[in-house]
């Protein structure tokens, strides 16, 4: 089973002036290494005319690709802070760029370093983070007279019920982390005195709601 790691909810963009020069982030998921270069290209086209596109992006479950651009800046002023706010935030299979229009002020090596690091900062906060997490589904078959008593203690163990099915039987589907495997299946042989019907059908990978901890 993978492990559970941090990535973008979505795409998000902002933008900031400093000193008169204009930066503008952006950021996107991105799984590959192919998705994070066209989506680069992407913004590289739209700001053709911009005297900089700086970025970075981490790749992978275990963030093993990370790459980073200063696109003409001083070295380590541009790619590397936009790097370390990835880093910092603990995200992987994402892509920030910044890109700039300078004012005709220079910013000094120091300067730079904060544009480009509060630039990834906003491209990050305007596209939220997730949790990608694995979870176990399980199909639990029960008679019509079991349902109720099952909705009420699973709501208490704060098992996630994802559907019920309405046939001869109920079918509910349980969405749950896979440490809880053993609890659960316990719980419902509990519940119905062993009448139940228990199948894992899956493992799989969800993005979770940081604060709630619930699938998305």
């Amino acid at each position: 089973m993978e492990k559970s790691y941090k990535t973008l909810k979505e795409y998000g963009e902002a933008s900031f002036i400093e000193r008169k020069s204009r930066f503008i982030s952006y950021s996107m998921p991105a799984t590959t290494e192919e998705q994070a270069i066209e989506f680069l290209n992407s913004i590289k086209k739209k700001h053709y005319d911009a005297t900089h596109n700086c970025y970075a992006y981490i790749l992978g479950e275990s963030a093993s690709i990370q790459r980073s651009s200063d696109d003409g800046e001083p070295s380590g002023t541009a790619g590397m802070p936009i790097l370390e706010i990835l880093r910092k935030e603990g995200l992987t299979n994402t892509i920030v760029v910044v890109t700039r229009y300078f004012g005709g002020i220079l910013l000094g090596a120091g300067g730079l370093i904060r544009a480009y690091a509060e630039g990834a900062k906003l491209a990050v906060s305007a596209a939220g983070i997730i949790e990608v997490r694995a979870f176990s589904f399980f199909s639990v078959h029960i008679d019509y007279s079991q349902l109720g008593k099952i909705q009420r203690e699973s709501m208490k163990k704060e098992y996630l019920i994802k559907d019920i099915l309405y046939t001869d039987m109920v079918e509910m589907t349980f969405l749950i982390p896979p440490e809880q495997k053993d609890a659960l299946i316990g719980d419902i042989n509990n519940w119905t005195n062993g009448n139940a019907v228990i199948e894992h059908i899956k493992n799989d990978m969800m993005k979770v709601d940081l604060q709630t901890g619930r699938p998305l």
